[in-house]
Parts: structure tokens; sequence; C-alpha cells
């Protein structure tokens, strides 16, 4: 553990922070686990052990803070105590494994207690559909804040946040690369915590034009997770991903990609090293990277996705 005056975080090394796992147990067999990686990740029982169990630990003690900080405000008010949901907020780049983050907090989160429910939602469902974005001449920055609708995610998440019995979001597809006009995600009224992972999540007004809300969805965040790794990696990780996929899901009729897998496999992989270059890249240091000194909680990744070491803010 590293603390420094001059840094708002501590800092700790693989060993350090797995220490604080005390006596949390492992509630995940080898089998779960497997599940629960990315297309490209090896995700192990070690990294559960060392990196995820602390983690739900401390997760743990900010819901039972905030429900007994929001249960004695009822009290004074003399009102009935409503339950409100917890919200964390994973972002990251594109590739990073935002994704394999959620589903491990989610499995591990859900076992703390009888019943508890645990929802992920990511921000992709809020991007405007793709007719819109071509209307207008924004297609190519898809992922960027100016491609989401940004109302209706705050909104989202103010509903959250102020008790609301039925709350839906939009659903997105990664086949057909687009919103999907009739499906939505309902989260049920006895959500506990909702883990909601994007890009974006810990963009404020300030990384928006003019006229968007005075307030953001981080904002409402009761805590934050930024997934962290130099962009050689992340570059290696979305290029060997991309190769993946051409083989397996591109492979679909109904795929937005489907004509990638006609080209050769030198022209996919200077393709895709184009998107990363003119898309992913410029939103990474742009709009992404800017943000991570805002979350609770930086998890950094090695060149073999594992977490080598973690920064907690003070």
């Amino acid at each position: 553990m590293l603390l420094s005056t001059n840094c708002p975080y501590i800092v700790f090394d693989r060993n350090k922070w797995a220490a604080l796992r005390k006596s949390e147990p492992m509630t995940l067999t080898e089998n779960e686990v497997h599940k629960l990686k990315g297309i490209l990740e090896e995700l192990s029982m070690d990294e559960v052990r060392d990196i995820y169990l602390p983690l739900s630990r401390l997760l743990n003690n900010y819901v039972n803070s905030t429900v007994s900080r929001q249960a004695a405000m009822m009290k004074f008010l003399n009102e009935r105590f409503q339950k409100i949901p917890f919200i964390i907020g994973v972002a990251g780049s594109v590739s990073v494994g935002k994704s394999t983050v959620s589903r491990v907090l989610q499995a591990l989160l859900s076992r703390w207690k009888d019943n508890c429910n645990v929802a992920i939602v990511t921000t992709d469902g809020f991007l405007y559909p793709n007719a819109i974005l071509e209307q207008k001449g924004i297609m190519e920055h898809k992922g960027f804040p100016e491609s989401y609708d940004i109302r209706k995610l705050v909104k989202f998440v103010s509903n959250i946040k102020s008790g609301k019995q039925t709350v839906s979001a939009p659903v997105y597809s990664h086949l057909q690369y687009d919103i999907l006009p009739d499906e939505k995600i309902t989260l049920k009224p006895q959500t506990d915590i909702v883990i909601l992972e994007g890009l974006n999540v810990l963009q404020s007004r300030a990384d928006y034009p003019e006229g968007k809300p005075s307030v953001f969805i981080s904002d409402f965040l009761d805590f934050s997770i930024y997934v962290d790794a130099e962009e050689k990696y992340l570059e290696d990780w979305f290029l060997t991903r991309f190769m993946r996929l051409r083989e397996t899901a591109f492979n679909d009729p109904e795929s937005f990609f489907y004509s990638v897998t006609k080209l050769t496999e030198k022209d996919c992989i200077k393709m895709a090293a184009g998107v990363w270059k003119e898309t992913n890249s410029v939103n990474l240091h742009k709009n992404i990277l800017p943000t991570r000194e805002r979350a609770n909680l930086i998890l950094h990744k090695s060149e073999n996705h594992e977490i080598d070491y973690v920064k907690l803010r003070k």
C-alpha cells in the first residue's frame, strides 16, 4: 500500500489488495467463473479471489452505509422507509473488459444475502438509433458524447434514484449494431443494486455540448469504478477480439458486420486498425481517459488482462 499526500488515491499492489479480502467467502465455483469471462479474457479463480472478493467486501460496506443513511433520513422525516437502489458505475475504454468486471461483480454481490437483486444496464441502450446518427452526420462518432440521448439517460438514472417502481431502459444489439425499437429492459421493483456500465458513465455536463441537462449520470452514482490499461494493450485486445468475432458472431447474415467476413484477413486487420486509430483512440483520449480520476476506484490491467494494481480514492 502506498500513501501519498500529493495524490487523492491510495495505491495497492496486487498482494496488498488481496489481503483486504479478510474472511469474505468464495461463493463462485470454477465453472461459474469460466462462464463470466469475456471473449478473450482468461478469468481465473485467483483473479476473483484476489481482486473481486476484496472489492465486493468494500462495496458491501458502502451499500450498508448508504442504506443506513437513507433509513436515518426517513426516520427524521417521519416517513416510511423506501429502498433506493445503490448505483455502481463501471467506466473505461472500448475492449478493456468493463462487461466482464460488471458480470463478476453482479455474481458476487447477488450472493451477499438471500434474494439480493443486482441488475446490469449498459449505456449502449441510450445511443441514438443508427438512422438518427446518420441524419446528424455522426455515425462515425458512435460512442462519443454527442451520439447518446443524454436526456433519456439522465431521466433513467434519476427515476432509479427517485424510487420509481417501474424503470425501463432501451436495448442495444451488438449483432445488429443498433437499438432494438421493440425491446426494453425493465428493472424489478425489488432491485437492490444497479451496475451501470459504459464508456460515458463518469462524464459530466462539461463533456457535452451546451443545452444538455444541468446534471448527468455521474451525479447519481453511489460508487464508481474505472477499468484502466495501457493503450497498446487496449488496441491489441480490440484487434484480437475483432478477428475472433469475424470467425464467430460476424458470420451471422443478420450481423451488421457480416460483410467483414468476406474480406481477406489482411484487409480485415487493416480495417479494424483504422477503426481503432480514427475512432476508438480519439474517443479514449478526448472523452474517456479524462474521466478516470473522477472514479472512486481504478482497476489497472496488465498485458495478460490481470489486475496488477488498484487505486482507491481516500
